[in-house]
């Protein structure tokens, strides 16, 4: 089970290191105006969602389901909390492939301004889940 915990962390540690990083690039991206640098900002952002931040994120899902199967905290408010806030991290991440879509089809609708915003949610989530499991509130 200490194998299973151990990747668990690993992934969501790859996983949220794409959350953060994939906003930072689309704050660059808005802000590029050669054409040059708007394909070097697809790439990069391809690679990221698709090399870093979905396999982080499918990894911790499954390490993370199979460590549920070892404990019992499923009975536990704050583990039914965690596991929302782990939905709504998820829907979060399939946000950030709709909007790395959208640069890839020159269809941004959104200000740099609003990607430094954007960029400040991971935090948030990563901040409450990790207090969620060390604390166990409730």
């Amino acid at each position: 089970m200490l194998w299973m915990k151990a990747f668990h962390i690993i992934f969501m540690v790859t996983w949220f290191a794409g959350l953060f990083y994939l906003p930072r690039l689309f704050v660059y991206h808005a802000m590029a105006t050669d054409a040059l640098s708007i394909d070097r900002f697809k790439i990069m952002e391809r690679k990221l969602f698709f090399g870093i931040m979905t396999p982080g994120a499918i990894f911790t899902l499954l390490f993370g389901g199979a460590l549920l199967q070892y404990n019992d905290y499923m009975h536990m408010g704050w583990m039914h909390l965690k596991l929302t806030l782990v939905l709504l991290l998820v829907l979060y991440h399939l946000y950030l492939g709709k909007l790395m879509i959208d640069f890839k089809h020159d269809r941004n609708k959104h200000t740099h301004v609003f990607y430094r915003w954007l960029n400040e949610v991971p935090v948030l989530f990563l901040v409450a889940i990790v207090i969620l499991v060390v604390v166990r509130p409730f």
